[in-house]
């Protein structure tokens, strides 16, 4: 193979046994791209064996391939024609391998979909169908295999082609080509044989290598799912590095970048790598590391971009197609594992919007009672525990895929169709304009760790009234102070007699998330000349801590309940019952900062 040709990713799906690795492997034949010598190996143990020869045997490397005689992994291979090198993808066929052909399919730019002249059109060749448009691959050849058994009959081809074009065109997909072929003869495959002189089209070869390659990853928007972030301390080494794989577009020094969904802002001081010469720019693809000019805070799950190039949306909730592989049906009560480039979310479906039965692509409109069957494909909205960064499918696929997770089992997985608001998607837009305009300080965040050997953190106390939160605070700022931590105690009288003054003389109740969004941004003035922060609250709900965690950071965010029973849909990271003393109390919370790696001992 000459490495310096181009190369395209190429998969092949169909119904079980229609063919697929047997036009692979005459392709493969018919193009001299086997190892010297693999061809009559294979032939000489068939004879052995006294079994039949057949070309598909030339790719069936996997010993539970050979045992079921079905492909149930993505096989690849390769081969090169006259213009360009191919990684062909040989993805399964039965319907229960379907999340092993999606996977396949998810890193083909092209597919070739067989089709059995003698059986027609499956159910598998229109969920392999459904299963293309939903990955956003638009390179679509239809193979119409084993005309010989039907002693290549022009009617019988032309009656496939109408049958699935109507289907395809059902779900806005248009083939490039319908080709006739015989892989055990290798008609229309790499030549035409003269059996169907009334076709008159191109052969599967030249279908593939008049494709044109398609806009290069390098040339969009940069996304880079963050894997890791490494932290290195010897010798004077104050590197944190953040690693990930660069999904789209190009990377270099001095480059501006934001992290998303937390809008952090920095600039890319240096690319790395181990063991090799430094590079002065990675493009999609490659493996990446980079150390930035401030140590700003960056998690695995977020997504790294550039700073004027298009952002990723963020938010909640998606309008999604989905295929469900779950032998359980899917319903609105039912929480999985959402992941996304490398983020990970609690996920459940808010609602329904049709349930399509990709057989025949029969659809029923959501309502309170649908379910998702397995194998079922359908539109719905999901509703994520927290913000993720993502993008749609029409405008990058890469980072509008995701797999839905039960049990640590792939159930499903699909496409996001389009971002919907939440209920804090105005905020967070006037939270990423502040990120923008804010002036830093000449001291880095991570100075003031060093200094003050502590992190900045928000400790939130809440509970029902008269339980005795500003107690506990007041004692925990105490022992806090003498350990030598910057703190401070701000109950929520200050705020609401003080900076939010005007809003308490309108109406206290319908401006209470104004109330939660000012007290937020009070609470990251603290944060970002970095202290611990003490605040109480009485009985703070999910939607409280929403809108701090889009003003704040919310890994900086540590909540605690003050009471015997959690009287709110607020998720905690600590619960006294109250049969605990207030310093017993305290340093239960220091411990809780301290694991967190807010404070380092007290």
């Amino acid at each position: 193979m000459e490495f310096n040709k181009e190369q395209m990713n190429v998969v092949f799906v169909g119904h079980v046994d229609h063919g697929k690795s047997t036009v692979i492997g005459r392709l493969l034949a018919d193009t001299n791209s086997l190892p010297k010598g693999k061809l009559e190996g294979i032939r000489a143990r068939c004879a052995a064996q006294g079994v039949p020869f057949e070309y598909a045997l030339l790719i069936d490397a996997l010993k539970d391939e050979q045992a079921q005689s079905i492909t149930i992994d993505s096989a690849r291979v390769f081969f090169q024609s006259a213009q360009r090198n191919y990684i062909i993808i040989d993805a399964p066929g039965h319907i229960e391998f379907i999340k092993n052909m999606v996977t396949g399919a998810s890193h083909a730019e092209a597919a070739i979909l067989v089709i059995d002249a003698a059986e027609g059109v499956q159910e598998n060749s229109r969920r392999h169908g459904y299963m293309l448009w939903m990955l956003g691959i638009k390179k679509i050849v239809v193979l119409v295999n084993k005309m010989d058994l039907v002693g290549y009959d022009q009617a019988v081809f032309e009656r496939i082609q109408a049958e699935y074009a109507e289907y395809l065109r059902g779900i806005g997909v248009q083939p490039m080509y319908y080709i006739p072929v015989s892989g055990r003869d290798g008609a229309g495959v790499a030549a035409h044989n003269g059996q169907m002189s009334w076709y008159d089209g191109p052969t599967l070869l030249q279908a593939l290598d008049s494709f044109e390659k398609a806009r290069t990853l390098s040339d969009q928007p940069v996304r880079m799912p963050v894997q890791d972030v490494y932290k290195f301390s010897d010798m004077g080494d104050n590197r944190r590095i953040v690693a990930g794989t660069l999904s789209s577009g190009t990377l270099q020094p001095g480059d501006a970048v934001v992290f998303y969904p937390s809008a952090k802002r920095t600039v890319l001081k240096t690319l790395e790598s181990f063991n090799t010469e430094p590079q002065s720019q990675v493009s999609a693809g490659q493996a990446v590391g980079f150390s930035m000019a401030e140590q700003i805070y960056v998690r695995r799950g977020q997504i790294a971009c550039k700073v004027d190039e298009m952002p990723p949306a963020v938010s909640t909730r998606m309008r999604v197609s989905l295929f469900w592989l779950g032998r359980q049906p899917l319903s609105t009560d039912k929480t999985l594992i959402l992941k996304l480039g490398t983020a990970r979310e609690k996920a459940q479906i808010e609602s329904i919007h049709r349930v399509i039965d990709a057989s025949d692509y029969s659809a029923q409109n959501g309502n309170e009672n649908l379910v998702i069957e397995h194998h079922d494909v359908a539109e719905v909205t999901l509703r994520l525990a927290h913000p993720i960064a993502f993008d749609t499918s029409d405008k990058l696929p890469d980072t509008s895929r995701f797999v839905l997770v039960d049990e640590y089992e792939i159930r499903g997985g699909g496409i996001v169709l389009e971002a919907l608001p939440d209920e804090v998607s105005e905020l967070r837009d006037e939270v990423n304009l502040r990120n923008q305009k804010w002036i830093r300080s000449h001291v880095t965040m991570e100075q003031r760790y060093e200094k003050y050997n502590q992190k900045s953190a928000l400790v939130v106390i809440t509970g029902p009234k008269g339980i005795g939160r500003k107690r506990l605070a007041s004692l925990l700022e105490r022992q806090l102070f003498e350990d030598g931590k910057l703190c401070y105690y701000l109950g929520i009288g200050s705020v609401l007699y003080g900076v939010n003054a005007d809003l308490k003389r309108r109406d206290a109740i319908n401006n209470w998330r104004e109330h939660v969004r000012r007290f937020g941004e009070l609470a990251h003035l603290f944060l970002d000349a970095g202290q611990i922060l003490i605040v109480t609250a009485v009985e703070f709900t999910k939607s409280d801590l929403a809108i701090l965690q889009t003003v704040i950071d919310e890994d900086s965010i540590k909540t605690v309940w003050l009471g015997e029973h959690v009287t709110t849909d607020l998720n905690v990271d600590l619960v006294f019952d109250h049969g605990e003393s207030d310093e017993e109390m305290a340093i239960r919370i220091k411990r809780l900062l301290q694991d967190g790696g807010f404070i380092f001992r007290f």
